[in-house]
C-alpha cells in the first residue's frame, strides 16, 4: 500500500513552475527543483517523474489555468470586444514591465525547446488552437453586438489577435518599454478589429 504524501503538491507545482518560468527549462538544475519544493530527490522524482515529465505537466497546468481564465473573462465581459482589446494589451498591463520581462511560460518554452522534441510544440499548438477557438467565439458575438465590421472573418480575425499578442509578448521579453508595447497594442488592433462602419 502505498504511503500517502507528506507534502502540499500544489505549492510544489507552483515552486516548480515559477523555477522553470524565470530560469527557463534548461537552465533549470534539478538542485535548483528540489530546493524550491524543499523535497528530496527520491520524493520529487517518486511524485512526478523526471525533469522532463516535471516540466510538462507543469506546462499544461499553466496552459489549462490561462485558457480557463480567459474563458472566464471572454464569457462574463459586457462587450466580448472589450475583452478580446484586453487580451491582446495584456502584455503591457504591468506598469512596471516586470511581466513584460517575464513573459508567458508557455511562449517562453517554444522559443527555448520547440525544436527539441516534440512535446513543447505540440502543446503550444493545442492551447494556441483553444486560445483561437475561444477568441473567434468572442468575434462573432462580437460581430452580433455590432462591435466588428460584419465582413471580418472571426476565425481569420482570432488568428491574427493571437499573433499579435503573441508578437507583444516576444517584444515585452526584450525590456521594450510598457507604454510602446501598449502603443503598439492599440495600433495593432485598430487595424485588425475594424469597427463597423457607421
Amino acid at each position: 500500500m502505498a504511503r500517502p504524501r507528506k507534502f502540499d503538491e500544489d505549492r510544489v507545482l507552483l515552486a516548480v513552475r515559477d523555477e522553470f518560468w524565470d530560469k527557463g527549462y534548461a537552465a533549470t538544475s534539478l538542485e535548483d527543483l528540489l530546493r524550491v519544493s524543499g523535497l528530496g530527490r527520491g520524493s520529487l522524482y517518486g511524485a512526478f517523474g523526471d525533469k522532463r515529465q516535471l516540466f510538462l505537466r507543469v506546462l499544461r497546468e499553466y496552459d489549462d489555468a490561462n485558457l480557463l481564465s480567459l474563458r472566464e473573462r471572454l464569457e462574463s465581459a459586457t462587450r466580448k470586444i472589450d475583452a478580446v482589446h484586453e487580451f491582446v494589451l495584456g502584455p503591457a498591463a504591468d506598469p512596471t514591465g516586470a511581466a513584460a520581462r517575464r513573459g508567458c511560460l508557455l511562449a517562453n518554452s517554444n522559443a527555448e525547446l520547440a525544436s527539441a522534441g516534440p512535446e513543447v510544440a505540440a502543446e503550444a499548438r493545442r492551447s494556441h488552437q483553444a486560445i483561437t477557438d475561444l477568441l473567434t467565439e468572442a468575434l462573432e458575438r462580437a460581430q452580433r453586438e455590432g462591435d466588428l465590421d460584419p465582413g471580418a472573418d472571426p476565425a481569420e480575425t482570432a488568428r491574427t489577435v493571437l499573433v499579435a499578442q503573441l508578437g507583444l509578448l516576444a517584444l515585452g521579453r526584450t525590456g521594450t518599454d510598457v507604454d510602446t508595447l501598449a502603443s503598439a497594442a492599440r495600433s495593432t488592433l485598430a487595424r485588425i478589429l475594424p469597427a463597423p462602419t457607421r
